[in-house]
């Protein structure tokens, strides 16, 4: 009798073991999955400031959307308020207390040291961005009109021209790095890049200049909306070229000369 009474206690032991795993194996399998995607929720440009200091964000002209598809609107946000705010606050925290500390940001840049890695890389983030910003603009785009519009003519030969060389010059760099329209010492437009945050004010510019137009070519200037694809990038960035601030800069330009 005690053996049958074992064998009938094995039993429904062994039963109501495979009842909790078939239960657990169902419960496992029934996990419901995401019905809803995460949204992204897109912030201000004027709410972003950097810390008390010297320099401050250049403002952004328009709101984060305005250049899209060119530059869409979570790329723009985080470019304005994560990167160039992190050059803004570094380049502060770096000239306080130095020889810097009360000049204007063109003459750090030709009188760094090119050594001094650190402020090279962060004063030039802020000035090739507080440019770059300034270059675009919604509704903008095509040939552009007044004295740029002859300089380029006169210098490139045709506006065409100068479309071509500039996109063939952005689209030859490799890796991170900035493509510009100079004025050079005698007045002539040219079209040169510089690699990571280098622009053609430095000392150690292969072709140095005035700046008056910008594209930056590091990723996370085009990554998010176009991927590995930057030849489209270079090539839409011409639909919201600002050339009556492009025309601006070459005026001021020349006003510093004399």
């Amino acid at each position: 009798m005690k053996k049958y009474y074992f064998i009938i206690t094995n039993l429904l032991l062994i039963s109501l073991l495979i009842s909790c795993k078939n239960k657990k194996l169902t419960e496992v399998v029934e996990v419901p999955l995401p019905t809803a995607q995460e949204k992204v929720t897109i912030g201000f440009p004027e709410d972003v400031k950097a810390a008390p200091g010297s320099f401050q964000l250049e403002k952004l002209p328009y709101p984060y959307d305005a250049l899209a598809p060119t530059v869409s609107p979570l790329t723009l946000e985080t470019h304005y308020s994560k990167h160039y705010l992190t050059y803004t606050n570094n380049l502060n925290k770096l000239i306080a207390g130095t020889e810097y500390e009360n000049q204007s940001i063109e003459n750090i840049l030709s009188k760094l040291d090119i050594n001094n890695a650190d402020l090279r890389n962060n004063a030039g983030g802020y000035y090739n961005h507080s440019l770059y910003w300034k270059s675009m603009a919604p509704d903008t785009g095509g040939k552009p009109t007044d004295t740029i519009a002859s300089l380029i003519n006169r210098d490139f030969g045709s506006y065409e021209n100068f479309v071509a060389s500039f996109k063939a010059e952005a689209t030859n760099q490799f890796g991170s790095a900035w493509t510009w329209l100079i004025v050079d010492k005698y007045g002539k437009l040219k079209v040169t890049s510089t690699q990571n945050q280098d622009n053609p004010l430095m000392r150690n510019a292969v072709i140095p200049g005035t700046p008056i137009l910008a594209l930056d070519l590091w990723e996370h200037a085009y990554y998010l909306g176009y991927q590995y694809r930057r030849r489209n990038y270079i090539d839409s960035f011409f639909n919201v070229i600002n050339w009556k601030k492009i025309n601006e800069n070459y005026e001021a330009s020349q006003r510093k000369r004399y």
